[in-house]
């Protein structure tokens, strides 16, 4: 890693001033630009064009134990200096703690990615203006239901970063992705429906402006006519996205940070059974499919592949390198940050491992239930230290092995401990999600649906 370079020295601008660390202290320098642009269009004419440039630089200094953090938003020398002085300063001023420090190489080797294609250097407006007016074009021609877009748009973005240090850190990665987005509307009679369709690559040449046109008018078409359903207990079929959803908040109760606060609901079941054998959940950075793929995590550390629940088994939590120092073990390369922000425990790629069930015949083996394809409230519905959860959802009810009408206004509750061990199926054929999770469907036994 530390023979790549970047083409402006954003990577020599952190070797240098890791460079003026005193003998006494330990200095670690992240370093960030990037450049993003939104292109959004309604009725055939262009709503607006976005772009900005971010740039910032993040300095750790620790020294006797106290750890300082300063930050600036650009990447000018002279004040990259000044902002090795500040950290400096409050560095002085913190609380001694023996679990701070900057981590070191620890053997891993970093994975071989491209995650960065020029292509999205060559992107004019142009272009982004034409695939949104396209996408928005194909959508009103799909179906006389559908009423209008509320919001067509192209997007695209890349960055690079930096991370050195004096305990031996030097890597640098760039990456990019573009997507297309739509908000299809369908009217029947008095009944107006939303749908969402989204395609994200990370080259233009890949985009599939099509796909997400379809996928965004079949979810509003899917939805007319849709009501409260009746109140009672029901098998659940959780359709990819929502399925990401939730393992995704069951995987964020499985940080180092969280255990150690013991405001994991999981934080003392280490090597037990806490769901189904039919469910595996890891997170791996190192699949270049995935959007979410990285080189290396917010410390500098290699990225890899963690299991976190195998077959049903509790395997490991995500810690960085001061969460791992507190609970007297390892980071697992789990860092997550940005350049104003110190290190964080995160997930950095999701995958919730196939099953052997043939998504096709997921909805039939439901028999009698509900199809979730879409929750809401999920911040504020979900407890990740009791794991209750209560959150709105909409779909379609299950009837005799078929998808029969539509719902809405409708709360589901259950608790995350529960659903994992309830989870009776798991499609076969994963999707891989435009924020670069990748994920199935699958069914769990019971949840409680509350409507009418």
């Amino acid at each position: 890693m530390s023979s790549q370079r970047s083409a402006d020295g954003i990577h020599e601008l952190a070797r240098h001033v890791v460079s003026l660390a005193r003998a006494d202290e330990q200095v670690e320098v992240y370093a960030a630009r990037g450049r993003s642009t939104t292109v959004r269009v309604h009725a055939g004419q262009v709503e607006s064009i976005r772009s900005g440039d971010s740039t910032g630089v993040g300095i750790r200094v620790v020294r006797a134990g106290r750890q300082g953090f300063a930050s600036a938003g650009t990447l000018d020398r002279e004040i990259a200096f000044e902002t090795l002085d500040e950290a400096r300063s409050n560095a002085a001023l913190a609380e001694p703690d023996d679990d701070v420090g900057l981590v070191e190489p620890d053997g891993v080797g970093f994975p071989e990615l491209e995650l960065f294609s020029p292509d999205l250097l060559t992107l004019t407006d142009e272009t982004r203006i034409n695939n949104a007016l396209l996408v928005e074009h194909i959508v009103l021609g799909l179906d006389p239901r559908i009423d209008g877009v509320r919001v067509a748009a192209f997007s695209d973005a890349w960055g690079e970063a930096s991370i050195v240090s004096t305990q031996g850190v030097d890597v640098w990665s760039k990456g990019g992705s573009c997507s297309v987005s739509v908000a299809p509307l369908a009217r029947e009679g008095d009944d107006t429906q939303i749908g969402s369709g989204v395609h994200a690559v990370r080259s233009p040449l890949d985009i599939d402006i099509e796909f997400a046109a379809n996928d965004g008018v079949e979810r509003a078409l899917s939805m007319l006519g849709a009501t409260k359903p009746e109140s009672g207990r029901v098998a659940a079929l959780f359709d990819a996205r929502v399925s990401a959803s939730l393992m995704g908040i069951v995987a964020g109760t499985l940080s180092g940070d969280r255990v150690n606060r013991g405001r994991s609901p999981f934080g003392d079941r280490l090597g037990e059974i806490i769901a189904s054998p039919l469910l595996t959940i890891v997170d791996d950075p190192t699949d270049g499919s995935s959007l979410a793929a990285d080189i290396h995590d917010g410390e500098g550390l290699a990225a890899r592949r963690n299991v976190l629940i195998d077959a049903g088994q509790l395997d490991r939590f995500l810690y960085h390198s001061e969460s791992a120092r507190r609970a007297g073990t390892s980071s697992t390369g789990s860092a997550v940050r940005g350049s104003r922000s110190t290190p964080a425990v995160g997930v950095l790629s999701l995958v919730v491992g196939p099953g052997s069930t043939p998504n096709a015949e997921l909805v039939s083996s439901v028999g009698e239930g509900v199809l979730v394809e879409a929750v809401n409230g999920l911040h504020s519905g979900v407890n990740a230290i009791s794991g209750d959860i209560s959150v709105g959802v909409r779909g379609r009810m299950i009837r005799n092995g078929q998808l029969a009408e539509p719902i809405r206004e409708a709360t589901m509750a259950t608790t995350l401990q529960r659903m994992l061990l309830d989870i009776t199926a798991v499609g076969s054929e994963v999707e891989v999600l435009p924020g670069g999770v990748r994920s199935v469907p699958m069914v769990v036994d019971s949840v409680s649906l509350s409507g009418k």
